[in-house]
């Protein structure tokens, strides 16, 4: 059964641990950790039919300028750590420009002619601002341990505006405790404030049907295999708890799970059940190979695979951001994508190219009006219980 199952999913009889992609529901926090688990052989891969026909939909792109951003961005996330390297202490941040095609990386006003002649030989634009990364890390830092009310939704040091950012659920600004939050963020740091339409949530599920694990009565999707196992949100389990598939055949087991302050955990495989590199294009895209585990720039294009909304696709917009869920639920170092998720997609994967980026974890809005949603970076996962990426 198990099999002729796979069949129909396109998988030429594999399941696919780290495939059946769910949007995450509970706030992670992540480290920032950069190290890449595979090498890339991204520029050798050329990109499927169906995830350019995904970036013409979700970016209003044509083909031709759809294969051009992929090539950029992949230049992009290869030059990014060099370029950082050659900005030293004067370095302030890095995203990726979609309108220009490359990389900007920040520089503060001490950096040296030497300095930016160097950013600039790795092909990166430049941008003189008036904090570094490790300032506004910092700035930052001393916001996380502020107690958030529930009308703000998150904030993040935003290398672009160089500024830490809070969001203020549309409504609630005005209201005294949040005031009094933005007062005392503004005494410690340099802030500005956007107004989201609603609180995140999780995206966690009741059980019902589809392509999904299940741990009780919760459903999540699958974000990534490891060799041993998968990858997924820590909101969805806890350590010890038994999973089954989507068949409700038992899986394995949860060996580490972290919620809140971190939203991660990983899954044992057994029982007739194996792990293989691949994400779910659900019908929408040709199944993904994951290739590693390089990060993709702010303002990359990435895509998530959930078990209840499938694929799809939108761009990074921040990395590092503290998130206050509605629940009271504070997770810190999430991303954020302008990608759209719903109940049940929780734990499932974020992925740029064929690099594995994250699994879902929670957001505002939905599939049909839009929202934001935001994910566990996926290193930090590997490096918190020693796993290693299942890659093709």
């Amino acid at each position: 059964m198990r099999r002729s199952r796979l069949r129909h999913l396109g998988l030429a009889g594999l399941l696919v641990l780290g495939s059946l992609t769910a949007v995450g529901t509970l706030p992670a926090s992540a480290a920032d950790a950069p190290t890449t688990h595979s090498p890339s052989s991204s520029a050798e891969q050329p990109a499927s039919a169906g995830l350019l026909d995904a970036m013409q939909r979700d970016f209003g792109l044509t083909r031709a300028e759809a294969e051009d951003r992929l090539a950029a961005e992949r230049e992009a996330t290869g030059i990014e750590p060099a370029a950082r390297r050659a900005a030293g202490k004067a370095f302030g941040g890095s995203w990726f420009d979609a309108d220009a095609g490359r990389l900007t990386v920040a520089v503060t006003p001490d950096a040296a002619p030497s300095t930016l002649r160097a950013v600039r030989a790795t092909g990166a634009q430049v941008r003189t601002v008036e904090h570094s990364a490790q300032q506004l890390d910092a700035a930052k830092a001393r916001v996380d341990r502020l107690d958030a009310p529930a009308g703000v939704s998150s904030w993040r040091a935003d290398r672009a505006t160089n500024k830490v950012v809070v969001d203020v659920v549309a409504g609630e600004r005005a209201d005294n405790d949040v005031q009094s939050f933005l007062k005392q963020a503004r005494e410690t740091a340099p802030v500005t404030v956007r107004t989201v339409p609603s609180a995140p949530q999780t995206f966690a599920a009741g059980t019902v049907g589809g392509d999904p694990y299940y741990t009780g009565n919760v459903r999540c999707s699958i974000g990534f295999s490891v060799h041993g196992g998968f990858v997924t949100a820590g909101h969805c389990g806890r350590a010890g708890a038994g999973v089954s598939g989507w068949d409700r055949s038992y899986i394995g087991t949860f060996q580490g799970s972290s919620f809140p302050d971190n939203d991660y955990a990983w899954v044992s495989v057994g029982s007739g059940w194996w792990t293989v590199p691949v994400v779910l294009g659900w019908g929408t895209v040709s199944d993904q190979l994951v290739r590693g585990s390089n990060v993709a720039p702010v303002g990359s294009s990435i895509c998530r695979s959930g078990s209840t909304t499938h694929w799809h696709c939108g761009t990074v917009l921040a990395h590092n951001e503290t998130v206050n869920y509605s629940d009271g639920s504070v997770v810190h170092q999430l991303t954020k994508t302008s990608v759209c998720a719903e109940g049940g997609d929780s734990g499932g994967s974020f992925i740029s190219g064929d690099q594995a980026q994250g699994v879902t974890s929670g957001g505002w809005g939905n599939c049909s009006s839009g929202g934001e949603t935001w994910f566990q970076p996926v290193n930090e996962i590997l490096n918190r219980y020693g796993l290693t990426l299942h890659t093709a």
